[in-house]
């Protein structure tokens, strides 16, 4: 989803058939356009006089400046909305990939769980890898308030994710890695919160990437996924 131009849209006021009035194109042409499709230069050259907006920050793939797979920069996780996190995965096909340390932003979201519930039925695997406190075990009462929180946090997102446990291409596990980054991948779409001392993820800077045939970001940071899978352990594993 092009985000900077659903945005313009929503504060023009404006539908997908008033812009495809305005541009002369089909209203199937600007659907496309806000799934990620790179308009004609024409076109563009109309859509920043008619929204307001800058062509550089709208499509960041103009930019040879730019990585060809960087799609957008949010400042915090929380300029997505839930409509952007529904839509992102809802558009997988054959997989989905979650490594976080709890994802409770998500797994708190019914529809989030039963979009993922629906991907698995229509055969989609879901892989979730999510952080195992050391203290998993302890009960709580006997730790101290912030570590009692990740715990409780963790347990609260297995049982979110019981309905999933039925379907045969749903994995979950727990890693003990210190994350740099949460990634949140659908097919060839991937969304990297990035981790920093002393900020809430909430508040921390989100990365979107696409596969493309001249980047490399995309694969480096699905390497980073395969690799914290591998080194995570199947729920059976922990006492929670």
């Amino acid at each position: 989803m092009n985000e900077v131009l659903r945005r313009a849209m929503y504060g023009a006021n404006l539908t997908e058939t008033d812009v495809a009035a305005e541009v002369a194109v089909d209203p199937k042409t600007v659907r496309n356009w806000l799934h990620g499709q790179l308009p004609q230069a024409r076109h563009r050259a109309i859509l920043t006089k008619l929204l307001g907006i800058e062509e550089e920050r709208t499509w960041p793939e103009l930019s040879g400046a730019r990585q060809p797979d960087l799609v957008a920069v949010y400042p915090r996780r929380t300029a997505l909305m839930r409509e952007s996190w529904l839509s992102l995965f809802e558009s997988a096909v054959s997989e989905i990939g979650i490594v976080a340390y709890d994802a409770m932003f998500l797994l708190q979201d019914t529809d989030f769980v039963r979009c993922l519930r629906d991907k698995c039925a229509a055969g989609t695997q879901v892989r979730v890898g999510l952080r195992a406190p050391g203290e998993a075990t302890a009960a709580l009462g006997d730790l101290d308030a912030e570590t009692e929180m990740r715990v409780a946090n963790v347990r609260s997102a297995v049982s979110l994710l019981q309905p999933l446990f039925p379907y045969a291409g749903f994995d979950l596990r727990l890693h003990d890695v210190i994350l740099y980054n949460s990634l949140y991948r659908a097919d060839d779409e991937l969304l990297v919160n990035q981790h920093a001392h002393g900020i809430a993820g909430a508040e921390s800077p989100v990365f979107h990437y696409r596969r493309a045939p001249r980047g490399n970001m995309f694969q480096s940071y699905l390497a980073s996924f395969e690799t914290i899978w591998s080194q995570a352990e199947s729920l059976h594993a922990f006492r929670l």
